[in-house]
């Protein structure tokens, strides 16, 4: 789950990291009373969107009076910004957050994140903050210091001390450099976060280090023991399906291909989709129904799947263990009935006999499989017939 800036800075600033007074608002008007509510001569309108790169993209404006503020809101509210990481459809602004500006002197990079090679996590620092971190370690790989995590004992103060010397900064920046790294990794290990990243963590002139912008990720399973972090949730930054499909227990990622996966397990659903790929097609989601794939869920899967109009064809690949073929394919049966793309499904496992029977019987135009390969294939096939028949 991702949350808005000013909610990661909140977070970010009860474990002791340094941030800029700030105020979120949801009308240009507002906007102009959170800047008269801060003081100072200086503000900074920024768009709340689960994304980065946003002042590339005009996210970020600079506002020296109360009117400049005001339309600045303005110009921001119901705007669809697209960035390098929302894609060409980009996101709605429906916040901005108005935040005190000063002029600062260096900009750092701080990430915190979850290495699943090495099982541990990483702790990431640049010398070139402001810029995207994939950019830089492309680009400058000698500008990125690292450091992992021993879970047992946690990120250590020399550590921390470590990475700031490294960075350059004097023995006051130091100081404070590693208050707000230490900060961000109790963020991260209490709060159960995949990603913790601070971009730019800046100096100013009096040698202040302060979190300019932030970005929290947390890990879905953990969210269950944080009902604080959990109420932070904007579902009107997510995908509607994303967010359908977690009300009936789905994980649904949608993808830019046209032949819908219905699978249960994650590895099963990777493994049909490089399948997919092999047989010349391409998959237009992942979709795991987990393990308790009763046929209320198998139907609402169906209907997450076809909410993309560039779906041309489905395949369901199911291995039951826990799942029994049966229930499944009477799921399948009781969402096929009108169904206006081709269908294939491949079963095995726990009942396999009796789901084919089901399907078999059922009188409708299912494609059945007996191998991963050969329902790809098939649903590759089935989906370039159908896309030829409504060309003609």
């Amino acid at each position: 789950m991702d949350i808005h800036e000013y909610q990661a800075k909140e977070l970010l600033s009860g474990f002791g990291v340094p941030i800029q007074r700030g105020l979120v608002a949801y009308t240009p008007d507002q906007a102009v009373y959170c800047a008269t509510e801060l003081g100072g001569w200086h503000w900074a309108v920024k768009a709340q969107i689960h994304s980065g790169a946003r002042g590339k993209a005009g996210g970020i404006k600079l506002c020296e009076t109360y009117h400049d503020v005001h339309s600045a809101a303005a110009s921001l509210f119901g705007k669809r910004l697209a960035t390098t990481q929302t894609g060409p459809e980009g996101k709605v602004v429906e916040r901005v957050y108005i935040e005190v500006a000063e002029k600062f002197e260096r900009e750092i990079y701080l990430g915190i994140v979850l290495d699943r090679k090495t099982e541990r996590v990483r702790v990431i620092v640049s010398a070139q903050g402001g810029m995207e971190i994939e950019e830089v370690a492309h680009t400058h790989p000698e500008a990125i210091l690292q450091t992992i995590v021993e879970p047992a004992v946690g990120l250590q103060p020399f550590q921390a001390r470590e990475l700031a010397f490294g960075l350059g900064l004097n023995i006051k920046q130091v100081s404070r450099a590693v208050a707000a790294i230490m900060g961000a990794y109790r963020a991260f290990r209490d709060l159960d976060a995949t990603m913790v990243e601070i971009n730019p963590l800046v100096v100013t002139a009096d040698d202040r280090v302060i979190a300019l912008d932030a970005k929290v990720t947390f890990d879905d399973n953990g969210l269950f023991r944080h009902s604080h972090v959990s109420e932070m949730r904007d579902a009107s930054q997510e995908d509607p399906r994303e967010s359908e499909a977690a009300q009936f227990g789905l994980n649904y990622v949608g993808l830019d291909g046209d032949i819908g996966c219905i699978i249960n397990g994650a590895g099963l659903a990777m493994a049909t989709m490089d399948t997919i790929k092999y047989a010349g097609g391409e998959p237009a989601n992942f979709l795991d129904v987990g393990g308790g794939a009763s046929p209320e869920r198998v139907a609402a899967a169906f209907r997450l799947v076809l909410s993309d109009t560039n779906v041309s064809a489905i395949l369901v690949n199911i291995f039951a263990g826990i799942n029994r073929c049966d229930w499944v394919a009477e799921g399948v049966v009781q969402a096929a009935k009108n169904l206006r793309v081709p269908l294939v499904v491949r079963l095995a496992g726990t009942n396999v006999e009796e789901g084919r029977r089901i399907i078999r019987e059922s009188g409708l135009p299912i494609i059945a499989a007996e191998t991963l390969l050969e329902a790809a294939q098939k649903a590759v096939e089935a989906s370039k017939a159908h896309r030829a028949s409504k060309s003609k």
